[in-house]
């Protein structure tokens, strides 16, 4: 694979990871504009609450579903932003056995406090959305905007999450309580529940039980679905993409996501530097010596001001090219710092045609 471009090509899912404030939000919505722009139908899914995305994309707001933006591309780009609690009530619907079941776990107090706040809840309806969409086949190419987290296995680890909760064994006991079993496991449920009622209070634990036992017979379709979510993470069609900035400390985040993905026997597809320092188009040594020729002159202070300019850039390239060896096998975008921040489909055309020119790794 020689470029961003070709990555596009021969991807139907882009994950894009790194942590927050590098601008991964805006390469999530580029990468989709890019693959627009080549022909392919593409729908970027973001977690930014921010509305300055919906902006740049000219449209009024993002739902939970795709939106279409209009534009001059061959193919489709599409996007949206995630709701949490209705992707999990759309989870909870397409698990259920029937109205009556859904409505009986969306209706429960305990799943209204825990729908937003359970950890690790975002990543898994990022994931979920993934899988709606990729099952759904209307997109050529899906990019994923993941919540911004030092822990690159949370999303990768998502799609186990409610299979995990339903295989807990306190999960276990209270549902064999429910369906009128005598012996071990019911004394063990009595036993667990008077526990936590002291804790949290009778209430809270009648509703917690009331929201178990609501999931009987639904275990099966959540264990089938996570099954088929990570064997579309690890396809080979799916690429990661870490994105991140040059400065010292997320560069070493951005070591320590590769390593995590490695962990999980993965790897980056690709690697995108954003707000990286033009080229001066003069070395180091070279702008030192106008800066010492120039002293005591007029010109001393943009003497001055180049060779700056120059040895942070220096500075910039070594820790990328040392990320670089992190992930030999990624193509390396890197992405000049611009003028202005991107606040609309031009802005973010300009990013997607610097992801994907003919030598990605030249500053401007």
């Amino acid at each position: 694979m020689t470029g961003f471009a070709e990555l596009l090509a021969e991807s139907q899912v882009v994950i894009c990871c790194g942590t927050g404030g590098v601008g991964k939000t805006t390469t999530s919505a580029a990468t989709a504009l890019a693959a627009a722009t080549a022909g392919r139908r593409a729908c970027v899914v973001t977690i930014d609450p921010a509305k300055r995305l919906a902006d740049s994309l000219g449209i009024g707001e993002l739902s939970n579903t795709p939106t279409v933006i209009d534009g001059p591309w061959d193919g489709t780009l599409a996007a949206l932003m995630l709701d949490t609690e209705s992707t999990f009530g759309e989870v909870v619907r397409r698990h259920a056995h029937d109205d009556a079941q859904a409505d009986r776990i969306l209706g429960n107090r305990f799943y209204k406090n825990v729908s937003g706040t359970l950890s690790g809840t975002q990543d898994y309806m990022a994931v979920e959305k993934l899988s709606e969409l990729s099952s759904s086949g209307e997109w050529d190419l899906i990019v994923v905007d993941t919540p911004p987290t030092r822990d690159a296995l949370a999303f990768l680890e998502a799609p186990k999450l409610l299979t995990r909760l339903l295989d807990n064994p306190i999960y276990k006991v209270v549902t064999a309580s429910n369906k009128g079993l005598i012996g071990v496991a019911n004394r063990a449920a009595q036993g667990v529940l008077r526990q936590l009622a002291r804790v949290v209070g009778a209430a809270v634990v009648d509703e917690a039980v009331a929201f178990f036992q609501a999931f009987q017979g639904m275990e099966d379709g959540f264990r089938d679905r996570a099954q088929s979510t990570l064997e579309l993470l690890g396809d080979d069609r799916t690429s990661f993409v870490l994105v991140a900035s040059p400065r010292s400390d997320t560069l070493d985040e951005a070591r320590y996501f590769l390593d995590r993905i490695r962990a999980a026997d993965l790897d980056a597809s690709g690697v995108v530097v954003n707000r990286m320092l033009p080229a001066t188009g003069v070395g180091t040594e070279r702008a030192a010596m106008i800066k010492a020729g120039l002293a005591g002159s007029p010109g001393a202070g943009a003497a001055t001001a180049l060779a700056d300019l120059a040895a942070a850039a220096a500075d910039d390239e070594a820790r990328v090219a040392d990320l670089s060896q992190s992930a030999p096998n990624a193509v390396l975008v890197r992405v000049p710092m611009l003028d202005d921040d991107v606040h609309d489909l031009d802005g973010l055309r300009r990013i997607a045609d610097l992801l994907t020119a003919d030598a990605p790794s030249a500053t401007s």
